[in-house]
């Protein structure tokens, strides 16, 4: 079983709906071990749109990257994301995979460890609510150094009646 971290966001319609299915159905493919609070937050790459609701996931699969990716596209495509070609443009919901065990990837589809992790806030809080030692596999830092050292100056905060688990760098 692979040890696989998910990220989960969305900015269009019922948020907090989209990301609850998200996870009821990656439940359906893997075995949820933790999950971050929900957390809204600034758009990262693109301003002009609504904020975010996101979360991170660890979980256990037998699934390789690829039928993983394969798999996290069918669920986006049934909690209704519509394609779109422009770059961080708002969504019904986004997944996607952050770590799979200690494995550098990288395919026409698909990069591993996700390129921009040590760049953005909201990924390194919630991945340090959940995995603060988790050793990123290129950078050789753990969770809890990349989020002190991380210059991205984007608002994250816990979202309304969700709670995170451990405190986490405070932006607001």
């Amino acid at each position: 079983m692979a040890q696989v971290f998910l990220s989960l966001g969305a900015n269009l319609g019922d948020t907090k709906v989209a990301l609850q299915g998200a996870i009821e159905a990656i439940e359906k493919i893997a075995r949820l071990i933790k999950s971050s609070g929900f957390y809204e937050t600034e758009p990262w790459g693109n301003p002009d749109q609504l904020w975010f609701l996101n979360a991170v996931v660890e979980i256990e699969t037998d699934l390789e990257p690829l039928p993983l990716l394969h798999a996290i596209k069918e669920i986006e495509k049934k909690l209704g994301r519509k394609p779109r070609f422009e770059s961080n443009a708002p969504r019904e919901i986004d997944i996607d995979i952050l770590f799979y065990d200690n494995l550098v990837f990288e395919s026409d589809t698909l990069q591993i460890p996700h390129p921009h992790i040590a760049d953005r806030l909201f990924t390194l809080t919630m991945l340090n609510e959940i995995a603060p030692n988790f050793l990123h596999p290129i950078l050789k830092k753990n969770i809890a150094i990349l989020l002190n050292e991380c210059e991205d100056s984007s608002i994250v905060r816990p979202a309304n009646g969700h709670k995170s688990a451990k405190k986490t760098r405070d932006t607001v």
